[in-house]
């Protein structure tokens, strides 16, 4: 009886506890536009270049690139996260995402022009985006600040829908703006107490005329290429072709999960193994303590008698 109840304790214990027991660490971050701290992850492309190497020394904890978050802000971002520190959310542990550069990884986009912008998921959330784009005179070689940044947001989205592991965000980029620009993204939970941060950086090109204007709601602009382009220098010595859009340019798919869902298969899956498992030892140890050995004599005691009996 002892061992059955040990066995049943252990099967209820491996029952609740593998599927529950991944900490949830890790969000999302931008990757179409690029941002930073994405452009940054040990399996990004970019990992190499001269800005995410600067980042790194000054602090940067790009491992987490997708956990830029701080808790119990509640809308009031230019409230609790201070001027020059805007793209690490004044976190110092990413600190290095905010060095004025003018080489940070740069998404190639077309002002005025419909498109989907991705933010890479690593546990949804119901939530808010608000996108931001920097002011005329904006200059990339000195510290982020709020007024460097439209009051309003030029695009806002709520619990837009997740496709390929990454939240689709269709809007138009404003028209009035080219050059070396920034976007910032918000992107407040509605089920948790956090706000996460992101800067990406971005080169608009000037329209070609309307091309682009009349395309499909929330698709790429027809003057764009399958996968946003980067600006000479930007990406590592001996990088490879843009990779499609599907898969998050600049980010190895393998550094990203699909979701908070993405490894319960493979815990449930050991988890059964390991109750079969045990399960197996149990019913070998009970029919071992249950079956006298051949050749030994089996006695069982009379409380009554108070002696054994043996046969």
């Amino acid at each position: 009886m002892t061992v059955r109840r040990a066995a049943i304790a252990v099967l209820v214990a491996v029952a609740t506890v593998p599927v529950t027991a991944a900490p949830a660490t890790a969000h999302g971050a931008p990757t179409d536009p690029l941002s930073r701290a994405a452009a940054c992850a040990p399996e990004s492309r970019y990992a190499a270049t001269a800005a995410c190497r600067a980042a790194v020394e000054a602090g940067a904890a790009v491992r987490e690139w997708d956990n830029v978050r701080v808790a119990a802000v509640n809308g009031r971002d230019r409230e609790r996260i201070p001027d020059g520190e805007l793209c690490s959310g004044g976190l110092s542990a990413y600190r290095g995402l905010d060095l004025a550069r003018t080489d940070w990884p740069a998404t190639e986009l077309t002002a005025g022009a419909r498109f989907t912008f991705r933010y890479r998921t690593t546990i949804p959330h119901r939530s808010t985006f608000r996108l931001y784009l920097t002011r005329p005179g904006y200059a990339a070689n000195t510290p982020l600040t709020w007024d460097d940044l439209e009051r309003a947001p030029f695009l806002r989205v709520t619990d837009p829908p997740v496709r390929d592991g990454a939240y689709q965000l269709r809007g138009r980029l404003p028209a009035d703006r080219t050059g070396r620009q920034l976007i910032y993204t918000i992107w407040q939970n509605s089920d948790t107490p956090d706000t996460y941060y992101s800067c990406s950086d971005v080169d608009l090109r000037p329209p070609a005329g309307t091309a682009g204007f009349g395309g499909a709601a929330g698709d790429r602009d027809a003057a764009s290429p399958a996968a946003p382009s980067r600006t000479a220098g930007t990406g590592p010595a001996g990088a490879g072709p843009a990779e499609p859009a599907a898969s998050e340019p600049g980010v190895a798919v393998a550094s990203v999960r699909d979701g908070p869902t993405g490894g319960r298969p493979l815990l449930a899956g050991a988890a059964v193994a390991l109750a079969v498992l045990l399960l197996t030892m149990a019913g070998t140890r009970l029919r071992r303590d249950g079956r006298a050995p051949v050749g030994r004599p089996c006695e069982v005691r009379s409380h009554r008698a108070n002696r054994p009996r043996t046969w």
